[in-house]
């Protein structure tokens, strides 16, 4: 069951760690997240195609993989026991389906929130994310530039953008803002949304969020996920407690 009878949550549900191109470890974005009070995290670290474009750069030093999949889940899991003690915040392990390509237009990445087993991308993102819907995952598009603002952004991912009606029934909910940057068009073509950290480094934290209202548990976020229930978009500078420290690093800044 969702509703406003449950108490909010404040989730961040796209975040990086040192498995793939992040800067902090498991352990490390858990006590950032949990010192901030956040509820929910979800922790979303690459995977990518094998003749993946950008695996020669270091733009991608890491990914996770169909061979250290398992360790990576069971690290996940040892830290979410943890953050439930600790913080009383449940984690959630997660991959982003990262589909990189020369052409903008091809180019295509999306959360699987939840994701328990391993889903390559080596067959397309069509394929990949009906492979996680399958296993239970919530999907979300991420950071979906504009076809005409793909060339000059740091991730340029257009497919999403450009072929939204016919992806639109493979994705759960759609990324209206990415750490602060703005998809207007996720709103004018009233597409389910939710704001992520995409979290690679500690500052990234205090960036926009969502907030549902349901249970603290795995079922029903990823049920409320995968619902067209509300998702509340709220700026972390703003919903973080104001003594909270993160990692003995950031703290909120009076706005």
């Amino acid at each position: 069951m969702t509703g406003l009878a449950h108490a909010p949550l404040l989730c961040e549900l796209h975040a990086h760690t040192t498995w793939s191109d992040g800067s902090q470890t498991i352990g490390q974005l858990v006590d950032s997240y949990g010192q901030a009070g956040f509820d929910v995290l979800c922790i979303t670290d690459h995977v990518v195609r094998t003749d993946d474009p950008r695996s020669e750069s270091q733009l991608a030093p890491e990914h996770v993989h169909a061979r250290n999949h398992s360790a990576y889940v069971m690290a996940i899991e040892i830290e979410a026991a943890r953050a439930r003690v600790q913080y009383d915040m449940l984690v959630l392990p997660g991959l982003e389906l990262t589909y990189n390509d020369p052409d903008p237009l091809r180019a295509a990445h999306a959360v699987a929130v939840g994701l328990e087993s391993f889903v390559a991308v080596d067959d397309g993102i069509e394929r990949a994310l009906r492979d996680a819907r399958r296993q239970g995952a919530a999907l979300i598009a991420a950071h979906p530039y504009a076809t005409e603002a793909a060339g000059a952004a740091p991730r340029a991912t257009a497919r999403f953008a450009a072929e939204w009606r016919v992806l639109a029934p493979l994705v759960d909910r759609w990324e209206l803002i990415n750490r602060r940057d703005v998809f207007g068009w996720v709103a004018d073509a009233g597409l389910p949304a939710v704001a992520t950290g995409d979290a690679h480094e500690r500052d990234h934290m205090l960036t926009w969020k969502t907030m549902i209202f349901c249970r603290k548990e795995r079922a029903s976020v990823l049920a409320h996920l995968r619902s067209r229930a509300p998702a509340y978009l709220v700026d972390a500078a703003l919903a973080v407690p104001a003594q909270a420290t993160v990692s003995g690093v950031i703290t909120r800044a009076a706005s």
